[in-house]
């Protein structure tokens, strides 16, 4: 099965659909898929729903689908950095479910394994465990959380071969593995793409059997937040 496509546009060609759910991979700006994200805003597709760890910034990430209002919730663990995710938000026009970061994670990695469900204290006793089920064990309450299963997982990836076998490159670890495990079909971007067998098997972090598509593009490296200082005299 072919896997490796030619532009962002054509890999997402006869998936994406209105009100759809779609799994983001990247934390922070490290890991986003810039590109996949660049082809949805020029679909034009709307009422959009993201599992991402975040919005990116105003102008970049899932940030530029907010400007043009294609978005109407995020399943999301942190908005600081997006002035307009918190305009939306605060203006009641858009639905955000907040989630804490490791439940997130688990929320789509259990997805990804067939998990329905599970049990975790983080949130028992907040705002993030009204409406939710309860269940004691071992004298400890634990909340219900649902995995995640989304129309489509977008993610970042260093490398790749042809068979969809992917590397990630520290920081873009962190979200990007469970967002493509958890998604029906998954396109992921990279900056190279070698040839097949070429990749130690040891250092694979996430098989193909995931990946269903894939481009190589050129990628803008954004610091989130540059912190510098003054060079001191001699």
């Amino acid at each position: 099965m072919k896997k490796v496509y030619g532009s962002a546009a054509e890999a997402l060609d006869g998936l994406l659909t209105d009100d759809m759910l779609i799994a983001a991979g990247g934390f922070g700006l490290c890991g986003i898929p810039e590109l996949l994200l660049g082809a949805i805003k020029d679909s034009g597709v709307k009422g959009l729903t993201f599992a991402s760890n975040n919005a990116g910034v105003d102008d970049f990430g899932i940030g530029i689908l907010l400007q043009t209002k294609q978005v109407k919730k995020m399943i999301s663990s942190y908005v600081g950095e997006n002035a307009e995710f918190m305009r939306q938000y605060l203006a009641g026009e858009l639905e955000v479910e907040f989630n804490p970061q490791g439940t997130l994670a688990e929320r789509m990695r259990a997805g990804g394994c067939g998990i329905p469900g599970f049990y975790t204290k983080t949130g028992v006793g907040t705002q993030i465990a009204e409406g939710k089920e309860h269940k004691d064990f071992d004298g400890q309450t634990y909340i219900m959380e649902r995995g995640i299963v989304a129309d489509l997982a977008i993610v970042k990836a260093w490398k790749a071969d042809a068979a969809g076998n992917l590397v990630f490159r520290k920081t873009a670890r962190n979200f990007n593995p469970p967002a493509a495990m958890c998604g029906k079909v998954c396109v992921v971007e990279v900056e190279e793409i070698v040839p097949t067998g070429s990749l130690e098997p040891d250092s694979i972090h996430l098989p193909g059997v995931y990946v269903h598509r894939i481009i190589q593009g050129e990628h803008e490296k954004r610091i989130e937040q540059r912190t510098t200082r003054k060079k001191e005299s001699a």
